[in-house]
């Protein structure tokens, strides 16, 4: 069975627009809020023209360690509404809100611990390779290291995409298992997978860009901290559309590449 991005992206569409009023409000709650709180309340530092590079890279440390405390309870919460979409987009088995958002929580660790799995093994490589380039070829050999490394990194987020939905849809609770099950099913599709995705991301940019030239005016008229609350609301919203449509997508996807569930095949035959 072919992939079909056509299909995904037209059923993800479905989906959001059959279950609009829950998943929007589901997905105001883990995304718009939270990121919106974190856009206000913590906006990243202004450089000035006058840093050089290490006073940049100084200032970038400084902020990101100071919101580090911030940034892991919103990462968390986000990894929780990720799960609760995926199950409240199951459509064969049509779940409450209410019980999606406890299997969102149910399945928060084991992802949680699947995705520290593939980091830790994935730096493990890229770092491997990079350094063995670096050190035979030197400059050259550590821009060639990186490229492959990044290469690498794109084909195996391919190939563990539909890991969330194993978790959130499957219920497989065992990390390693979700990890084995999403390799499993993306065998044979990663090419295509991977155009679906860049265009997708390509679709997600551009919606950025319009963002921006619709704060254009008042980043023009208004004073600077109505322009930054104004740029932070509407990013914010525009962040949390592309979440939202990313993850129908990604259910989409799994949904199939694994094909339908036995119990949706045996009603089928009743």
């Amino acid at each position: 069975m072919k992939f079909d991005s056509n299909r995904a992206w037209t059923q993800a569409s479905q989906a959001v627009s059959a279950n609009r009023e829950v998943v929007l409000a589901l997905a105001g709650v883990f995304f718009l809020v939270p990121q919106l709180a974190f856009a206000i309340f913590f906006p990243q530092p202004e450089m000035g023209t006058g840093m050089n590079e290490q006073q940049v890279m100084a200032a970038v440390k400084a902020y990101y360690t100071s919101v580090l405390p911030v940034m892991i309870p919103l990462a968390l919460l986000q990894a929780a509404g990720t799960l609760s979409l995926l199950c409240l987009l199951d459509t064969e088995r049509r779940p409450t809100v209410g019980e999606a958002i406890r299997a969102g929580v149910k399945g928060l660790v084991p992802y949680l611990v699947a995705q520290i799995l593939l980091g830790l093994g994935l730096g493990a490589v890229v770092l491997t390779v990079a350094g063995i380039l670096a050190a035979v070829g030197g400059n050259l050999g550590a821009a060639i290291g990186l490229a492959i490394a990044l290469a690498f990194g794109v084909a195996v987020f391919v190939r563990f995409s539909v890991t969330a939905p194993v978790v959130a849809v499957e219920k497989t609770l065992n990390p390693i298992m979700a990890l084995g099950r999403s390799w499993t099913l993306t065998k044979g599709h990663t090419a295509r997978l991977l155009g679906f995705y860049a265009l997708l991301g390509l679709a997600m940019v551009v919606l950025m860009i319009f963002g921006n030239i619709l704060t254009l005016p008042v980043t023009l008229l208004a004073p600077a901290e109505v322009v930054r609350v104004v740029a932070a609301i509407v990013e914010s919203i525009m962040a949390t559309i592309m979440a939202l449509y990313f993850v129908a997508v990604i259910a989409q996807v799994h949904r199939q590449l694994a094909g339908p569930s036995a119990a949706q095949t045996t009603r089928t035959f009743e």
